[in-house]
């Protein structure tokens, strides 16, 4: 099978916020979709290993901000390279506001923002779906929504050029770069969590 042509498929990208007591932290999903409109419902999947996910277990709340066209890369570094464990990641980030739950959203870089109740979940092995029934939403500006095709020809930057003579294996989401011959089937990005199948053999 062409891993590749899983890339065709439309998806959006958000920015899923998460508070739990004093503690607030969000990753980037690019699976959020309405499921019904009575009640009004969305699923979302979220990995296993990210920070967020533990909140969300902890008070069935998130928030997920649409990401938006003018979008700099500089967010995806911030929220999805790196775990809410190890840094705050909305220290130093001033443009959030905080909806009536408590719960951040973007107010640039994104569109509309959906905040959500936790009514069911579906354990899908390295990810969680979590079903939520939406507690309030709004529309932000009118700019288009973002695309995973988007980020990809658009605002993740091209991987600058190495001349090592060496192998290796490039992440084709972020772009993290593994040294070696052969990839171990079982990896897992270090900065955006994705698989082995996500990663494309290059020479360095």
């Amino acid at each position: 099978m062409d891993e590749k042509a899983l890339f065709k498929i439309t998806y959006g990208l958000y920015l899923l916020s998460a508070r739990s007591g004093e503690k607030d932290n969000a990753c980037i999903v690019n699976t959020l979709a309405q499921v019904t409109n009575q009640p009004n419902r969305v699923v979302a999947a979220v990995n296993k290993s990210s920070y967020t996910h533990q909140l969300i277990q902890e008070t069935g709340l998130f928030c997920a901000s649409v990401l938006s066209e003018d979008v700099p890369f500089s967010l995806f570094e911030r929220f999805g390279f790196h775990s809410g464990r190890d840094l705050d990641k909305f220290a130093g980030f001033s443009h959030t506001a905080r909806e009536g739950n408590g719960l951040l959203y973007l107010t640039q870089f994104a569109n509309a923002f959906l905040t959500g109740r936790t009514v069911s979940t579906m354990d899908l092995g390295t990810h969680t779906l979590f079903f939520a029934d939406l507690a309030g939403g709004e529309v932000l500006s009118g700019i288009p929504s973002l695309t995973y095709e988007d980020y990809f020809r658009r605002v993740k930057p091209a991987p600058a050029p190495k001349a090592s003579g060496k192998t290796g294996w490039r992440c084709r989401v972020c772009g993290y770069v593994y040294e070696g011959e052969e990839l171990p089937p079982d990896y897992i990005c270090p900065w955006c969590k994705h698989g082995a199948a996500d990663f494309e053999k290059v020479q360095l």
